[in-house]
């Protein structure tokens, strides 16, 4: 299976903005399951500089600095991703292994202070977009995962039901809508479903990352795919010691398969960001996103 992205971002600014720092987090990973064949990006106006380098994560990151003024920016990103079909069923193969282990046995794993699980433990911290989990998040994990109860099934049944309590609404939230808000009010998008999880499995002391990325929508039977009615996606990782990390998608109730494009991965959805930066002018703003 081979992807090409094209990924589209532009701001448009109601005053002239004289200049602008910005970081783009477009060029997807390369990993055991999935390998970039190509990776290029244009951007409108022109670039005074720019630098390249891979954040603490390992996440690919490109700084850009725009001293042209300026009302329109425009980041478009094209990426092609082969996916490595050996390697997905070496994955699948690894996850009925890894669904052994109970979730007293992985507490008990993780005390051992071994360099796996000496990196994977800052994801079980809290993070700067996220609080510390309520006694109610907690809990209503808690209902799935049992201490002697396969931590994988647990997990399965835990965005099992994330899937069916939960309502896919946009426009509800932001980044600054707390994710006790998005658990009352049982509704919210992919980014809040994945930071939910987050947020209830690291409370109960398992180490989870943010992953960012893309996934395939397939039109109704009949109907023509159109262009740029995809969008970037988020799931959760969760750490398996002696295993490794192994995916889920809260939003789709599915383990990640041959659909999901990793982009990368961070304690939130901060770490991950698309884009972001800093300019410098007045008055509003407005973002438009597509991708295909």
């Amino acid at each position: 299976m081979t992807y090409t992205i094209y990924h589209s971002t532009r701001f448009v600014y109601q005053q002239e903005v004289g200049f602008s720092h910005n970081l783009i987090r477009l060029q997807p990973r390369n990993t055991v399951i999935q390998e970039v064949k190509s990776f290029d990006f244009t951007i409108e106006p022109i670039v005074a500089e720019i630098e390249t380098y891979n954040d603490f994560f390992g996440n690919h990151l490109h700084h850009l600095l725009i001293r042209e003024p300026h009302t329109e920016l425009k980041v478009v990103a094209h990426s092609k991703v082969e996916m490595n079909r050996t390697a997905l069923e070496a994955l699948a193969e690894n996850r009925r292994k890894a669904s052994s282990l109970t979730y007293a046995q992985v507490q008990e794993k993780m005390l051992f202070l071994t360099p796996e699980n000496i990196e994977a433990k800052q994801f079980v911290l809290k993070s700067p977009l996220l609080s510390i989990a309520s006694v109610e998040i907690m809990n209503y994990a808690l209902v799935s995962i049992k201490t002697e109860r396969s931590l994988y099934e647990g997990i399965l049944e835990f965005i099992r039901r994330i899937y069916t309590d939960f309502a896919f609404v946009s426009g509800f939230s932001d980044l600054s809508t707390p994710v006790e808000t998005v658990f009352a009010e049982k509704k919210g998008v992919c980014q809040d479903f994945a930071h939910f999880a987050l947020t209830a499995l690291r409370g109960i002391g398992l180490a989870v990352r943010y992953v960012s990325g893309y996934i395939e929508t397939i039109p109704p039977e009949g109907s023509e795919k159109l262009f740029g009615t995809d969008a970037s996606h988020a799931w959760i990782s969760v750490f398996f010691p002696g295993f490794g990390w192994f995916d889920f998608d809260p939003t789709n109730n599915m383990e990640t398969s041959d659909q999901h494009i990793l982009l990368g991965y961070g304690r939130d959805y901060g770490d991950i960001s698309p884009m972001q930066g800093v300019v410098s002018g007045s008055g509003s703003s407005h973002l438009g996103v597509m991708v295909d």
